[in-house]
């Protein structure tokens, strides 16, 4: 499975008349957030892959009523959606992971997202610790779900702000979640992808591994590729 990762900075690659044809091999796009509604609109029209994407800090436009609408924790969904298809937002084709752990049949994977960055200001998508663990509880029975059924709670949980120790930063609005640390703990995903701390050298370290998760930076544009994910 190939997945292109995006967050936090748009990409003038992406923007190019060669995009369609880079990336015409990734089965979909994830996005950790911070980023325009109108981008994800064009990379789906672009390229024609599903964008799975949550809200960071940044970037909130339509964020209320995001929040209170769209597709629930129990759906199974089936592929590319296109414009105004089955579980497609108003505005473009893609998905909406905040606060949702959703099942893609076509590609056998479940993937949950948890966007917003640590409460710093009182902004919108911003949350305190508890507030982000009981974001988490709110997951639980569906996760739950997921082991009796399909055998495993989760592949890929997508957050914009990252663990707590993992790349995060000191100051209040860069710090991440402890609650992440022990999400990992319990429910095992493959990855954990994150955006928020930007990583303006091309040669900083975007990996590491909590239990048995990678945890990756996807800040701006990482390619995601693993043989693994969509087998179970």
């Amino acid at each position: 499975m190939k997945i292109l990762c995006i967050s936090d900075a748009t990409d003038t690659l992406i923007y190019s008349s060669v995009a369609p044809e880079l990336y015409r091999d990734v089965d979909f796009v994830i996005s950790a957030g911070d980023l325009p509604l109108r981008y994800y609109d064009y990379i789906q029209t672009m390229i024609r892959k599903d964008v799975w994407w949550v809200y960071g800090n940044h970037n909130l436009e339509d964020f209320d009523r995001m929040l209170g609408k769209g597709i629930t924790s129990t759906d199974v969904l089936g592929g590319f959606s296109g414009m105004g298809g089955a579980g497609a937002m108003p505005s473009f084709g893609g998905f909406f992971l905040d606060g949702k752990c959703l099942y893609d049949k076509k590609h056998d994977l479940i993937i949950a997202g948890l966007g917003g960055s640590m409460l710093y200001n009182n902004g919108q998508s911003q949350y305190s610790e508890k507030q982000m663990q009981k974001r988490i509880n709110k997951l639980i029975p569906r996760l739950i779900y997921n082991k009796k059924r399909y055998g495993r709670a989760l592949d890929i949980l997508v957050t914009h702000a990252p663990p707590r120790g993992m790349g995060d930063g000191e100051d209040l609005c860069h710090k991440g979640f402890e609650c992440f640390l022990q999400f990992m703990e319990k429910y095992r995903p493959k990855y954990l992808l994150h955006g928020h701390v930007h990583l303006d050298d091309i040669n900083a370290p975007r990996l590491s591994e909590y239990c048995d998760t990678k945890v990756i930076n996807i800040y701006k544009n990482y390619i995601l590729e693993d043989d693994t994910l969509g087998k179970g």
